[in-house]
């Protein structure tokens, strides 16, 4: 039997919502133009940590006898379970120990901090840190609390479902990132038992498809995630509570790469003039793909994480820019004589593109030492002027070596 249903989705809403924030779910125009549906946001990054795991975090916590609180808890984690339970820990009067990996980006590690947590460093994967934390909850009698295979978080992050129909009730698709599954077993579990006709649709990194093989091998299946700016994706192995709800209630799953992530948190940005994480951001680069029958729908994005390395926000919207056509990188093999680099820019400047980063490479150029290579970083306007610059450069003689 399954232990997530909807009545303990419904006490764990009755238990946290005093604490727990209900996010907006608005109607935005500028996605449903670019998606062709109406679209909305559940704006969950708008939580005070930053992410839907305050939600299952508090709802845990205070289902935990007094004892076990009064012992202290501990949790592995990259970021924003760390940071949901740090908080809610802080509020509750609960000892907080988390165990990040090395890699945890720096303002994650020091927010849990500021919380309050005990901050353990531990290894380069969230398996090691795993580990440890269990060998510390053992040696100290502290209550391990997992990020997603835990029947009362899965119903913590399932009332966001209850808040989804409460704000559009009538909603045809609901889409929702997977990672180790916890807010998509919660929220098909609370959405499906209320208006079984909405569709639910997962959607995860190709860089950590760990719901897609586990669907195909009809079994929760171990993979090996790549580097990803959807890190909070980045989960080796559904768990198993999550995969028997996801395999029985979501009706269908997008898997996009790390160049629809960085579009989506590009569009984002600019239309809608909000900072999400790679894992919040994953439903609308789905949603922008098209081929889920999303046509003239009503379909709620959830958009549940905003806690993006700062430092990684200008290569992002750098590679987002990439992928939309308005930023290019061009190599040019010149004549190494003065004014062959001054003919390339004009020919450039005159197709309308704004010239953004030149190389001038004498020492690794063409074979021909009478010819130099240099690498031309472009803003452009889309895919079309794109290809219009690189026939005026042909045109005129010159060979482009990428």
């Amino acid at each position: 039997m399954i232990p997530v249903t909807i009545e303990l989705i419904q006490a764990a809403r009755a238990r946290i919502r005093d604490a727990i924030y209900h996010s907006p779910c608005p109607y935005s125009l500028s996605l449903s133009r670019l998606c062709n549906a109406r679209i909305y946001c559940k704006l969950d990054h708008l939580q005070m940590t930053g992410s839907f795991k305050e939600r299952g975090a508090r709802n845990k916590l205070l289902t935990m006898t007094p004892e076990a609180r009064a012992a202290g808890v501990i949790a592995c984690s990259a970021g924003n379970h760390a940071l949901g339970l740090s908080y809610h820990g802080q509020l509750l009067g609960v000892p907080v120990t988390v165990v990040m990996p090395t890699f945890a980006p720096l303002v994650k590690v020091t927010n849990c901090r500021a919380f309050g947590a005990t901050v353990v460093l531990h290894g380069d994967s969230l398996d090691a840190a795993r580990q440890l934390a269990l060998s510390i909850a053992a040696e100290r009698g502290l209550t391990f609390i997992g990020p997603f295979e835990d029947p009362q978080v899965i119903a913590g992050q399932g009332t966001m479902g209850l808040e989804i129909l409460e704000d559009v009730p009538d909603v045809d698709a609901v889409i929702v990132p997977v990672g180790g599954g916890g807010l998509i077993a919660g929220v098909a579990t609370a959405i499906k038992a209320l208006r079984p006709a909405t569709r639910i649709i997962g959607v995860e990194s190709a860089s950590a498809p760990t719901l897609r093989a586990s669907l195909d091998a009809g079994k929760p299946t171990r993979v090996i995630p790549k580097p990803t700016l959807a890190d909070g994706l980045a989960v080796a192995q559904i768990g198993d509570i999550n995969f028997e709800i996801a395999r029985r209630l979501v009706d269908d799953l997008a898997v996009v790469n790390e160049e629809e992530t960085a579009l989506a948190i590009l569009r984002l940005l600019e239309l809608e003039k909000m900072v999400l994480e790679g894992a919040g951001a994953v439903p609308l680069a789905a949603a922008m793909r098209g081929g889920l029958g999303l046509e003239g729908k009503k379909v709620v994005l959830v958009l549940c994480g905003g806690n993006i390395d700062l430092t990684m926000v200008s290569r992002i919207i750098e590679r987002g820019l990439a992928a939309d056509g308005r930023l290019v990188r061009i190599g040019v093999a010149i004549s190494d004589r003065p004014g062959s680099l001054a003919r390339v820019l004009a020919i450039i400047g005159d197709t309308g593109a704004s010239v953004k980063e030149v190389e001038h490479d004498r020492h690794f150029g063409p074979r021909d030492v009478a010819l130099t290579r240099v690498n031309l970083t472009l803003e452009t306007r889309d895919f079309g002027h794109i290809a219009r610059i690189r026939e005026a450069i042909q045109s005129a003689g010159i060979v482009c070596t990428e």
